[in-house]
């Protein structure tokens, strides 16, 4: 396999910028950071390797290898954690990666004003155990927890499990330093200082750096919210006969008006179907089970217990037959467990158990859509499952997504099981195909391709400028004036189109 390789003079001026031992051009290096936890195609992997991986302990040096790449037109590719659904941090143009691990800091904590400031390289988990002690938690809490950094959760407008209660990335980021495309070093924030959380005094810029997937700048340090350690968490499964009954209880559980509420989640009879035969974790229920909902709630135990009692009575009137407090409590706390454990599969057709990965296409669906949209994109499922053999459906489920309003649009959430060793260049043309489908119905429903993960993956960017209309075009226009070189991570968001005139 070959691998794309800078010039010597090239490598020489990132070891004079980084130092010998966190510079590193051998295959080992260069592949391990080409993959990500979504299958791709690994029958192409030889044309998502970097040319170089580089470890900066500060902006700095992070500034001069931007600079650098500006100079020699090689693309630079910002990575953290690497847990990314949608290969923001894979390399489309080769050149050199940026591996921020080693930034990995706590800079201050802040117990007055509530702040802490990081560095992007830590993760939540690392986090929260030096907070633990001060009576504070970050409460950003994605599936992948304990190895997801901060950085990679900034570049992906990450969204957080509880973020019902709490709020996502991009209400949790205070302030952030960053390198631009150019190598100047910023702070975008809401003025007055990192740790101002209001500003009336020009752009409201530090959004238009969550979500931009490494193609406007490198975050190289955070000022982050805290908030009180929860006195008490409840959390409470019920089981349905009817998908139709489950979604009913989802939506009045969302509309209670507790705002101790962290999140509603509705899985669907397929997504049961799946742990029924596949998950070893599963605890069996009644073949009469054909949906799920799970409530969490944090907060001091005061406002917890009357939100509880409530949703107790709404889960038994709507029909639900509550789970027990074994299964309630012990599978909410065990839900970054699952993040890795979908190591295998069956196929449809014959039953047989084999080595797959795990796949989620994610998208923002409103509440009303959410049994029409179900339908529709198990329909797109069991296509390319009955057309290509090496895929299955590991059912869908949807998640409160508004932050603080729970009853707004939903995470929806497809799970799709791929028989990754199988991929060749026809049945990955039949996922693309099925990611491009999945996000036209989450459009057409009034939703967006994506409410997590981002969209700039092949098959579902290409639907990024219908779904953004006009916007679209601005992002271009911002693209080309930060970057003119397009020189950070080219080949995202289709956003080479702003450079067609060169």
């Amino acid at each position: 396999m070959a691998i794309a390789t800078l010039p010597d003079s090239v490598v020489d001026e990132l070891v004079e910028i980084c130092g010998e031992d966190r510079v590193f051009t051998g295959a080992t290096a260069l592949f391990n950071r080409a993959r990500v936890p979504a299958p791709f195609a690994i029958h192409s992997w030889e044309s998502h390797t970097p040319q170089a991986v580089v470890l900066p302990t500060s902006a700095e040096q992070i500034s001069e290898v931007v600079k650098l790449a500006n100079r020699h037109r090689v693309p630079v590719v910002p990575r953290a954690g690497g847990t990314g659904l949608t290969d923001g941090a894979v390399p489309l143009r080769h050149g050199i990666l940026v591996d921020v691990k080693l930034m990995n800091g706590i800079h201050e904590i802040d117990v007055v004003d509530r702040t802490v400031t990081v560095g992007p390289g830590i993760n939540m988990l690392k986090l929260n155990e030096v907070l633990r002690p001060h009576g504070f938690m970050y409460p950003d809490d994605p599936a992948s927890y304990p190895c997801s950094l901060v950085g990679g959760r900034i570049g992906t407008n990450g969204w957080s499990l509880i973020g019902s209660r709490f709020g996502h990335v991009k209400h949790l980021v205070i302030s952030m330093q960053v390198v631009l495309p150019t190598g100047e070093i910023i702070t975008v924030g809401h003025g007055g200082g990192r740790k101002n959380r209001s500003s009336s005094s020009g752009y409201q810029l530090k959004e238009l750096f969550m979500g931009h997937q490494g193609t406007l700048g490198i975050v190289t340090e955070a000022t982050l919210e805290l908030v009180k350690r929860p006195e008490l968490e409840f959390s409470a499964f019920w089981t349905y006969t009817k998908y139709e009954d489950a979604w009913k209880a989802t939506g009045e559980l969302a509309r209670s008006g507790y705002a101790t509420i962290a999140g509603v989640v509705l899985f669907d009879e397929e997504k049961i179907a799946y742990l029924r035969r596949d998950d070893e974790a599963y605890i069996p229920q009644p073949e009469s089970a054909k949906a799920v909902v799970a409530l969490a709630m944090y907060g001091n135990a005061d406002e917890v217990r009357p939100g509880a009692k409530e949703s107790m009575r709404i889960g038994k009137a709507s029909g639900g037959v509550y789970m027990g407090d074994e299964i309630s409590h012990a599978d909410w706390a065990a839900r970054h467990d699952r993040y890795a454990t979908p190591l295998h599969g069956r196929i449809r057709k014959t039953g047989q158990v084999v080595p797959m990965s795990w796949h989620c296409e994610d998208a923002a669906i409103l509440y009303s859509k959410l049994p029409e949209v179900r339908e529709r994109w198990h329909r797109i499922a069991d296509t390319i499952i009955e057309k290509y053999g090496i895929y299955d459906d590991w059912g869908m489920f949807a998640y409160t997504s508004g932050p603080y309003k729970p009853w707004g649009d939903y995470l929806a959430e497809i799970d799709i099981g791929i028989w990754e060793q199988e991929l060749n260049e026809e049945n990955w043309e039949g996922y693309v195909w099925a990611k491009r489908e999945i996000a036209r119905v989450a459009i057409e429903s009034g939703g967006s391709i994506s409410a997590c993960h981002g969209s700039c993956r092949v098959g579902e960017v290409d639907l990024v400028p219908q779904e953004l209309g006009g916007a679209y075009e601005v992002m271009k226009t911002i693209k080309r004036a930060l970057d003119p070189n397009n020189i950070m991570n080219p080949g995202k968001y289709l956003l080479d189109d702003a450079y067609e005139e060169d």
